[in-house]
C-alpha cells in the first residue's frame, strides 16, 4: 500500500509540473502576457479577464501561465547543475587526507556567507542574465548535494560489499563510482527535487527584489511584487494568482520528491 501512495505522489507531481509547461509553451492563452491593456487597469476577476488585470493592464492569467516558461526551466537547470558539482565535490570531500578536509573547511567559510545575500550579489554585480540566475541557483544547492554525498559515502564506505571490492583488489575509483555512487542514485534524484523546489522560491526572491528575471519577461516573483502594493486597497487578485503558482510548483517537486 505504501509504495502505492509514494508512486501516485510521484506520477502526480509530475504530470501537474508537466501540465504547467505545456501550458506555458503551447496552451492558447486569451491575451497577449507581453501586451498591457490601458483601458483595463487593476480590473477584479470575471468572465472577462479571469484572474483580473495588474496596475499596468496585463492579464494576469495570461502573465501567470507564460511565466512558468522561465521560472520551472530556470529552477529545473539550476538544480542538476548543483547537482553535478555537489557530487563530485562530494565524492572528493569524502576522501581521506587532506584533500578531503580542505574541501570541507573550504565549504564552511563558504556557508558562513549568507547564501541568499550572496545570490543577489552575484547577480546584481554581474548583471540580471539568466545563466547568472542558474549559477546563483547553483552556488545555493551546491553545499547540500556535497554534505549529502559526503555522509553517505562515509557510511557506505564501511558496509560489507565495499570491503569485498577492496578485498579483491578494487582501485578507489571503482569502489567509489562502480560500487558507491549507483546506491546514491535516489537520494541524490530526491535531493534534486528538493533543490529545484528551493529554487523556485529563490528565483520569485531575485525576482520581487527587482533582479533575475525582470520585465518584459514574466516571472511568478515579479508578479508578486508588483501586485503586493495592491493588496491593502484590496486588489488582491494581482499578487495571488501567480502565488499560488509558485506554491503548486514547489508542492509538486516535494512530491516527486518524498515519492
Amino acid at each position: 500500500m505504501q509504495h502505492v501512495q509514494l508512486h501516485s505522489g510521484v506520477i502526480t507531481g509530475l504530470a501537474i509540473l508537466s501540465a504547467m509547461l505545456l501550458a506555458a509553451f503551447f496552451a492558447p492563452l486569451p491575451y497577449d502576457p507581453f501586451k498591457p491593456d490601458g483601458y483595463s487597469v487593476l480590473k477584479a476577476p470575471g468572465t472577462e479577464h479571469w484572474f483580473g488585470t495588474d496596475l499596468t493592464g496585463f492579464d494576469v492569467f495570461s502573465r501567470t501561465v507564460v511565466s512558468a516558461r522561465l521560472d520551472l526551466p530556470l529552477a529545473i537547470g539550476g538544480a542538476f547543475v548543483s547537482m553535478i558539482a555537489g557530487v563530485f565535490l562530494g565524492l572528493l570531500a569524502s576522501s581521506k587526507g587532506r584533500l578531503g578536509e580542505g574541501i570541507m573547511r573550504a565549504l564552511d567559510a563558504f556557508q558562513a556567507f549568507p547564501l541568499l545575500i550572496l545570490a543577489i550579489a552575484i547577480v546584481s554585480i554581474s548583471g540580471n542574465r539568466l545563466e547568472n540566475v542558474v549559477i546563483a541557483i547553483a552556488l545555493i544547492n551546491i553545499p547540500r548535494f556535497m554534505r549529502l554525498v559526503r555522509s553517505e559515502v562515509l557510511s557506505l564506505r564501511e558496509s560489507r560489499f565495499a570491503e569485498a571490492a577492496i578485498s579483491i583488489g578494487a582501485t578507489k575509483a571503482r569502489v567509489m563510482f562502480r560500487h558507491l555512487l549507483p546506491n546514491l542514485t535516489g537520494i541524490i534524484l530526491a535531493q534534486v527535487s528538493i533543490a529545484a523546489a528551493h529554487a523556485i522560491i529563490v528565483i520569485a526572491a531575485l525576482s520581487f527584489l527587482g533582479i533575475g528575471i525582470t520585465p518584459p519577461d514574466a516571472s511568478w516573483g515579479a508578479m508578486i511584487q508588483s501586485g503586493a502594493r495592491n493588496m491593502t486597497s484590496g486588489q488582491w487578485w494581482v499578487a495571488t494568482f501567480p502565488g499560488i503558482a509558485v506554491v503548486t510548483a514547489v508542492a509538486s517537486l516535494n512530491l516527486i520528491a518524498d515519492g
